[in-house]
């Protein structure tokens, strides 16, 4: 079973029990996250697709750190001009640890 959510601005395909990266979160470790913008959810036997949003369906996850990426550096930079720039950026990201997709299970 996997799950197509977003958060952010961006889309994530999870699974039960994968540790993903995200934009970083302002909450504390061990906090555990709903994220109710689900917009796909496969298992086995059927895929049911959000327009756009699948209603009563929601994916939990556990905080498990908050940390930064590598620097990568920025050069600007004319030939013959006198000109050169550098700058450096880190994204901060938060690591989650999902741990359920729950799917409402009504009749059709």
């Amino acid at each position: 079973m996997y799950a197509i959510f977003m958060n952010g601005g961006k889309q994530y395909k999870v699974k039960k029990g994968q540790i993903i990266k995200l934009e970083k979160l302002n909450n504390s470790v061990q906090t555990q996250l709903k994220f109710e913008t689900v917009l796909m959810i496969s298992d086995n036997k059927e895929v049911k697709i959000g327009q756009p949003i699948l209603l009563d369906s929601y994916i939990l996850a556990d905080i498990v750190c908050h940390g930064r990426n590598k620097k990568i550096n920025i050069i600007k930079f004319n030939r013959r001009k006198h000109y050169k720039k550098h700058q450096g950026h880190r994204q901060s990201f938060t690591k989650v640890l999902i741990t359920e997709i729950h799917t409402y299970q009504g009749v059709s």
